[in-house]
């Protein structure tokens, strides 16, 4: 079954439209903050809520645009192995400080139902290290959010 997502690598990364790449870039994201809910395998509601705060604070979503993407982040995270055609199509397009705060948003998601998991460190260090972010950032990130809970 072709998915939303084999959509998104294929005929629509071709498009070359401003709108386009702004919503492949959310796509993107929204898969990654997923990916973190996904990786202790227990996706509380606490998780969910905050993926769908933070997405629509982000990108100012209306709640149909925000359902849609939440679909598609849910979907990327079923039909892809890799982290690697998210993170490479964020790089590319987004600049180092864009970059940290994508990687404070995934803390922001790891910390939700107040509780760290080894799986979502594990997921949120390679993302890391995937767009570039020097290691005292990553930390920083992590140790701001740890603080608030």
């Amino acid at each position: 079954m072709l998915s939303k997502l084999k959509e998104f690598f294929t005929k629509e990364l071709e498009s070359d439209s401003a709108e386009s790449k702004q919503e492949k870039l959310q796509q993107a994201c929204a898969a990654l903050l997923v990916e973190v809910m996904r990786a202790d395998f227990e996706q509380t509601e606490q998780e969910r809520h905050k993926v769908q705060a933070l997405l629509q604070s982000t990108f100012d979503l209306s709640d149909e645009q925000l359902k849609e993407l939440m679909e598609v982040g849910e979907q990327g995270g079923e039909d892809t192995t890799s982290m690697y055609p998210f993170t490479s199509l964020i790089n590319e397009h987004y600049d180092y400080d864009k970059r940290v705060n994508l990687i404070k948003l995934m803390w922001k998601v790891a910390y939700a139902d107040g509780n760290l998991d080894k799986y979502e460190d594990n997921i949120i260090r390679k993302v890391a290290d995937l767009l570039y972010i020097r290691h005292s950032d990553f930390i920083k990130a992590k140790l701001a959010e740890e603080r608030r809970h």
